[in-house]
């Protein structure tokens, strides 16, 4: 073509290996369904051994001299490899950063339902910025904030760690808890919570429903015991004598 350059015509270059027919050099070096090495053999014989083993020679390192390839089921393998991957990134999950604010004088009361929520977020994996706001004259006294940002780690050291220690940003104080799970793990403890309470609530249902029945089986005999008792009449009632 003109100008010393070519164009690429057609469309765009397959990462998929090559297999069977389409593996175009005159030897291999072989490897069995189970990953036993069997050696160099002509690309011939080594087709005629993936068809009577009704399997697919897949070609994995094109880039090996000979190249290796492998006796194998090319379907099941590609769905296999796409249900890893697919699983891989139903785990994957993205780093969360909660935030919570407090200030330095907070109320007792306030400070325990802020302290939950941290616990909560830290349960489930995720990371907690912790922010104390000073207004006023608060500012001059940021050994409050220190003191408060170290109670709340230290309350909640069995599930994070200061992953930041406080500094001081503008009227702000910052502290960044980690948690010590993976959210991936966290993610297995809380469906493992829920499946336990599920257990103990469907335990107590059928508790109930046994007491129930023993309850409804003892009135059914009283009642039956009544039924069965002879009535009284006016001679039961005349004194022997």
């Amino acid at each position: 073509m003109s100008g010393g350059t070519q164009a690429y015509r057609g469309g765009p270059i397959s990462t998929e290996p090559r297999i069977n027919e389409r593996i175009r050099v005159n030897e291999v070096r072989l490897v069995g369904p189970n990953g036993e090495q069997v050696g160099i053999v002509a690309i011939g014989d080594a087709l005629r051994l993936a068809q009577e083993a009704d399997l697919d020679l897949v070609e994995v390192a094109p880039m090996a001299r000979p190249p290796v390839c492998k006796l194998m089921d090319y379907g099941k393998f590609k769905y296999e490899t796409a249900q890893k991957a697919r699983e891989s990134r139903k785990n994957q999950v993205n780093t969360v950063i909660k935030e919570m604010k407090l200030r330095p004088k907070i109320d007792p009361h306030d400070y325990e339902t802020k302290k939950g929520h941290v616990v909560r977020f830290l349960k489930q994996g995720d990371k907690v910025k912790i922010t104390i706001m000073f207004r006023g004259r608060e500012q001059s006294r940021p050994e409050l904030g220190y003191r408060l940002l170290q109670r709340l780690a230290a309350d909640v050291e069995e599930l994070g760690f200061v992953e930041s220690s406080p500094k001081q940003d503008g009227r702000n104080m910052i502290m960044v808890l980690g948690p010590h799970k993976k959210k991936s793990e966290a993610r297995v403890d809380v469906e493992a919570e829920k499946a336990k309470k599920l257990a103990e609530h469907e335990a107590e249902q059928e508790a109930e429903r046994q007491e129930r029945a023993a309850q409804l089986k003892q009135y059914e005999a009283e009642q039956a015991a009544g039924a069965t008792k002879k009535p009284k009449g006016p001679a039961d009632n005349l004194d022997p004598e």
